[in-house]
């Protein structure tokens, strides 16, 4: 028997706070997590990125919540990928030839804790043939960004990664430890943009859309000294060694990423395993009021599906709904989105909770 639609029916919603671009709420140590369990609260299923929930060493497990890198997310909105949850993944380690030799026995403890304090499944573990190269840069906007001087090298390490049985590869690259200081200084504080996240999502992306598997990126740098002032949005990234626990905890359980086929992929009538999630069932996405135009976002919109824009989290962008031309749904916190995202779950008509409501016996009502 089919369940009648209602709240015990669960509302696929995305959630989407672009890194790299100083969100206030999702741009530092997974500050965007308290946002996140709210709205998985909400939709009773929410599809989210790994830079959303990556808390360094802290990380909240919620069935709710899937773990989906932002390619593979960007591929779901599109109709092009389908997601099917699993129970464990066997996450495979690749680790960049730059790190030095302690600070990669750092990493290698962190996985075996993983493995004897949580259960997880890790390795194999793989160093690539030589150093990858990392390279941090900024845009105009004051977005960071980069790229690798050997993208080679790390898809292949991937591949043997993928070829010796991981169903899922965590990877970590070591990343240059003078990011600015005064930049550094900034984002300490908590009014800066995140140095490092841009360079982060090119590589995860790469792995990702190369594999067709769950990917995620740590990066590996020397310890900080002590801040006093540290903002508290940065604080999980002072805490140990390494970023790599939530990584790992996250991909443990990252869904796997079903291609549909076209000429029709968003046809609900495609075969898929028991549990998965079509992309036709997405009810709405949220996202920063000013960091619109991203693929998942734009891909919502043309489908009609309710863009909620939270203008409490302001970025270096301004790339609005007006900007654009999509309507959007604005929420001035995450928690009125959590309402909106309630109110369409429950099929409540969001014009009923607005006053004054309109007549529409009116003189002037419409046909």
């Amino acid at each position: 028997m089919t369940p009648a639609i209602g709240s015990a029916t669960p509302f696929p919603l995305l959630l989407v706070i672009p890194t790299g671009i100083g969100c206030q709420i999702g741009g530092y140590a997974g500050d965007g997590l308290p946002a996140a369990r709210l709205l998985a609260a909400a939709s009773g299923c929410l599809i989210t990125h790994p830079n959303v929930m990556n808390g360094a060493a802290l990380y909240w497990s919620d069935p709710r919540i899937h773990y989906v890198e932002g390619w593979a997310l960007n591929r779901f909105a599109a109709g092009d990928l389908a997601l099917a949850p699993v129970r464990q993944r066997q996450v495979g380690l690749l680790l960049d030839a730059g790190i030095e030799p302690d600070l990669r026995q750092r990493h290698l403890q962190v996985a075996d804790a993983c493995r004897a304090t949580l259960g997880l499944a890790v390795g194999p573990v793989l160093i690539t043939e030589r150093p990858l190269g990392v390279a941090l840069s900024r845009s105009s906007s004051g977005a960071s960004g980069g790229g690798l001087q050997h993208p080679d090298e790390l898809l292949r390490a991937g591949e043997r990664l993928r070829e010796a049985g991981a169903t899922a590869i965590a990877v970590v690259t070591r990343f240059p430890d003078d990011n600015g200081q005064q930049e550094l200084a900034a984002y300490r504080g908590g009014n800066g943009v995140d140095g490092l996240a841009g360079a982060e999502a090119v590589i995860s992306h790469l792995l990702g859309r190369h594999l067709g598997i769950p990917c995620a990126h740590a990066p590996a740098l020397a310890p900080l000294p002590l801040e006093i002032g540290l903002d508290p949005r940065a604080a999980a990234e002072e805490l140990g060694h390494t970023f790599l626990p939530c990584v790992l905890v996250g991909l443990s359980r990252a869904p796997d990423l079903v291609p549909l086929q076209p000429p029709s992929p968003l046809a609900a009538s495609a075969v898929l395993p028991a549990g998965a999630i079509h992309p036709a069932g997405i009810g709405a996405v949220v996202a920063p009021a000013g960091a619109l135009g991203g693929e998942a976002v734009l891909r919502c919109a043309e489908r009609g599906l309710p863009v909620i824009a939270v203008q409490a989290n302001a970025c270096v962008l301004e790339v609005t709904g007006a900007a654009l031309g999509i309507p959007v749904l604005p929420a001035a916190t995450y928690a009125e989105a959590a309402g909106f995202v309630l109110a369409l779950r429950e099929g409540i008509a969001l014009q009923a909770l607005v006053r004054p409501l309109a007549s529409l016996g009116g003189a002037d009502a419409p046909l």
